[in-house]
């Protein structure tokens, strides 16, 4: 068939690869968000995508809003028979969905019907699932909810961050969605819907969403760092400025602390939550780099029952 690929960050490049690679595909023309500030400079740096894309010397598509009519007549003009799609970023209207005769199909890390969304592998971290997974499916207007192709399994370990878990998914579901578009061309495949039940929503997880509660059980703040890790990242309140907390775990044993209280032991940082105390292994405070908890620590000299969180 021949393909145009929709997607923007590094997490759907593996995917591109596999199109590329594929040998049975030609992947014409790749469609990403604009050119965005970045970096101190804030100067303006393409997506990782059309980076790829470039490199591969595939034209780049990057339309200011998927419903621009230059951009919807230069796809028309390609005519793909299919658009595979993996976190491109944008809605893409009726006209656009109208142009592949086979349409739109998305990889999303996922085993839909749950999760679905901008963040649903924060959310599967965040509500401690223990299997996640990815499906393929094809676009409809609503939000993820077009019938599904394929799916794939992944197990969410103990200590896995949103990051870690995504890019597991990013690499096997790229081979999906490669199986996905051969099975479609053969025509062996056909999407089926959803159920109607076992519907969850991911909306993206904002800085607020972010800051720890440390009223809640450990476990959940250990879920809420490893949801928000890499971003939004999740942070909390000490002496008035943003603390981001990167790494952390629950200690069973200590059930002395109120929530939020501070007990620094000579190569430790222990937390108070609704439970149990949480070790801060890693953190960044406001200004400055990564660095161990017990670390940050020493240097701001923590007095005995000093809060975080206020």
């Amino acid at each position: 068939m021949k393909l145009v690929f929709a997607g923007t960050p590094e997490v759907a490049v593996p995917a591109l690869d596999a199109l590329l690679a594929s040998g049975r595909h030609e992947v014409a023309a790749v469609i990403t968000r604009p050119d965005a500030p970045a970096g101190r400079g804030r100067r303006l740096v393409a997506s990782p995508v059309a980076e790829r894309a470039e490199e591969a010397g595939i034209e780049v598509l990057k339309p200011l809003k998927p419903r621009d009519e230059d951009f919807l007549a230069r796809l028309r003009e390609i005519a793909p028979d299919c658009c595979p799609v993996v976190a491109y970023g944008a809605l893409l209207p009726k006209a656009a969905l109208a142009v592949p005769a086979r349409g739109w199909v998305n990889l999303h890390f996922s085993l839909l019907p749950a999760w679905r969304g901008a963040a649903p592998v924060q959310h599967a971290v965040m509500a401690g699932d223990e299997v996640t997974g990815a499906s393929t499916f094809l676009i409809e207007e609503g939000l993820d909810s077009g019938p599904v192709y394929g799916v794939l399994t992944e197990e969410v370990r103990p200590a896995d961050t949103a990051g870690d878990l995504l890019t597991r998914l990013a690499f096997a579901g790229a081979g999906l969605l490669a199986a996905t578009m051969d099975g479609i061309e053969d025509g062996v495949l056909h999407a089926v819907p959803q159920p109607d039940e076992g519907i969850t929503l991911a909306p993206k997880i904002t800085v607020e969403d972010a800051q720890v509660q440390w009223s809640a059980p450990a476990l959940r703040v250990d879920r809420v760092i490893r949801g928000c890790t890499p971003a939004p990242g999740a942070w909390t309140l000490f002496r008035g400025e943003r603390l981001k907390l990167i790494q952390a775990a629950p200690v069973l044993d200590r059930t002395d602390l109120a929530p939020g209280e501070l007990s620094v032991a000579k190569n430790n940082v222990y937390v108070g939550t609704g439970s149990h105390a949480v070790e801060l292994l890693w953190v960044q405070p406001q200004g400055k780099k990564p660095m161990k908890g017990a670390d940050w620590a020493r240097g701001v000299r923590i007095v005995p029952g000093e809060l975080v969180g206020v």
